[in-house]
């Protein structure tokens, strides 16, 4: 897995509140694979982890999304935890990021909570993917087909239900931003 990125620059969109370890083990997996990473965030400065309901450690933020341009990065990465993507979901900027991904046809990949994000964004519909359990019932609304698994990839859009699941999660992940573009999803995605 070894410079299996090399050359490729990732975004991971977090803001106050993320889960750590769903913020730090696929960073870390990236940065083994050759892949630069870059921390984007609604505001400048340092953004709080959440060891699930205990605080944890702040983490630098490299961009802040509202002059972020996803055409400078190779692929999308969204932890979860309950307060970070519900934060963003509500904001514009951090929906316009994540819906630029999805234009291109870049990989993202999104994990626990994180789907959110892609239901505000509109990409959710049609697309089959997993999340944590608390949130199946708004994918559903959303038109997303929900199922339960460790990892579920439709073109490109990597998922997984939470923590337990970082290893299979970082392994697709990983193996989708190599892959690049998916312009299958960029046709069906714009056609919509």
């Amino acid at each position: 897995m070894a410079e299996q990125l090399s050359g490729k620059t990732i975004a991971v969109l977090a803001t106050d509140g993320f889960e750590q370890v769903e913020l730090t083990e696929p960073v870390k997996a990236l940065r083994k694979a050759g892949a630069k990473v870059e921390i984007v965030a609604p505001k400048t400065g340092q953004i709080t982890g959440f060891r699930h309901f205990d605080k944890g450690d702040t983490v630098k933020v490299d961009r802040p999304v509202q002059s972020a341009d996803a055409a400078s990065y190779d692929g999308l990465v969204l932890p979860g935890g309950a307060h970070n993507p519900d934060s963003l979901r509500t904001n514009k900027d951090a929906l316009r990021f994540v819906r630029a991904f999805f234009d291109t046809g870049k990989p993202v990949a999104a994990i626990c909570h994180a789907p959110w994000v892609l239901i505000d964004a509109g990409v959710a519909e049609g697309r089959r993917m997993t999340s944590y359990a608390s949130i199946r019932t708004d994918l559903r609304n959303a038109g997303a087909e929900v199922v339960d698994q460790e990892v579920v990839v439709d073109n490109g859009l990597v998922t997984s239900r939470n923590p337990d699941d970082l290893p299979a999660f970082c392994a697709k992940m990983i193996e989708e931003f190599a892959e690049g573009r998916h312009t299958t999803r960029t046709a069906d995605w714009l056609a919509r």
